[in-house]
């Protein structure tokens, strides 16, 4: 078992974190807040030309054909810099679920386009506060849907949302009859969400069924904790950065204990998220049987470290942490967006335990 990436990975990161810190500093983040857009245009067309969007898509649809290792990379660096673009809609999440469920004639239709740019997908997967994949209010027959998806990031900017149903995955294109889409204000103001409105849409199957919906949502758990990772260590440089700076009492706050404490306490869970994060990754890598605990495990320990890196950053700053103008409320607000995008953590500990305890009595 090899938790290493590889030479290409690393140098894949290198690459993404000299970009984003060039072209997506927090500054882009607060630009993106203050204006009516879905999302920052010309940083997204950056990302595409560097062919980040076509990372996982295989050659014969116009992509790179790379492993879901690369991807991981990516998906950390991104979280990193709080990037108001849709990646993680389109490329973790909608692209992946077209890759390992789509039909021929889906794949055929948008991969290409999800490769080169010219189409954005998102994913559908909130019913309030139901937990997604454990049940759905959708109601489909004859290839048509009504019900409704809340909150749905990046609808505004896609052009076809991945549906979960009662029963799998589908489709359905934004622009298709039917479909309503009206802009909703969560926690986050740099992602986008919407409400999504079905009434007798056209909705198109993927493969797989309930099957392809699990898998789906484990190898999201897997991706987005990257994400979550990125974000911890971000959260957690920002307050090193401003202890080591602040004056209190003529000296500097980081040499004070408590101080160390909090951050030693978010250094030790953000190593932990990264080891759960790469065990998922090695589990969805090869397809191993304990993917559905790795990616339980992953998915838990990266939102802790997560939420508790935004946290903590907002308490070390001060009364300056809470103000508008200060950049900590991004780490905070994405923190407790992504903590909810797949489900609560009460959902996520009982597939873990389910899943433990089914391994215990096979080996029993």
């Amino acid at each position: 078992m090899n938790f290493q990436f590889s030479e290409e990975a690393e140098a894949l990161r290198e690459q993404a974190r000299r970009f984003l810190e060039d072209k997506s500093g927090r500054e882009k983040a607060r630009a993106i807040m203050g204006s009516g857009a879905s999302h920052d245009a010309g940083l997204w067309s950056e990302i595409v030309a560097l062919g980040w969007t076509a990372l996982r898509i295989p050659e014969e649809h116009g992509g790179l054909g790379l492993s879901v290792l690369e991807l991981c990379v990516l998906a950390e660096e991104l979280g990193r810099v709080v990037a108001p673009v849709p990646f993680t809609s389109s490329v973790l999440l909608a692209t992946e679920a077209l890759i390992a469920a789509g039909t021929d004639a889906q794949k055929a239709k948008w991969l290409p386009k999800l490769a080169d740019g010219s189409a954005i997908g998102a994913v559908a997967l909130s019913e309030g506060t139901a937990t997604p994949g454990t049940r759905s209010s959708l109601n489909i027959a004859g290839g048509k849907a009504s019900g409704v998806k809340v909150p749905v990031q990046d609808a505004a900017a896609a052009d076809f949302l991945i549906l979960s149903g009662p029963d799998g995955l589908y489709l359905v294109e934004t622009k298709a009859p039917g479909v309503t889409i009206a802009a909703v204000e969560t926690i986050d103001l740099v992602r986008r969400s919407s409400r999504v409105t079905l009434q007798d849409a056209p909705v198109e199957a993927l493969d797989g069924g309930q099957a392809a919906l699990d898998k789906f949502l484990q190898s999201s758990a897997v991706l987005l904790a990257f994400e979550g990772v990125g974000g911890a260590d971000a959260a957690m440089e920002m307050a090193l950065a401003y202890a080591q700076d602040r004056v209190a009492f003529g000296r500097k706050i980081a040499g004070y204990q408590a101080v160390k404490h909090r951050l030693a306490d978010m250094y030790i869970k953000n190593q932990l998220a990264r080891s759960h994060s790469y065990y998922g990754a090695w589990a969805l890598l090869t397809d191993a049987p304990e993917l559905v605990q790795a990616a339980a495990g992953a998915r838990l320990a990266a939102m802790d470290a997560f939420q508790f890196a935004g946290e903590e950053n907002v308490q070390l700053h001060g009364g300056i942490g809470f103000t508008w103008e200060s950049d900590c409320q991004f780490y905070y607000r994405r923190a407790r967006l992504l903590t909810l995008t797949l489900g609560a953590k009460s959902h996520w500990s009982d597939v873990l335990v389910r899943s433990l305890e089914q391994r215990n009595a096979i080996a029993a």
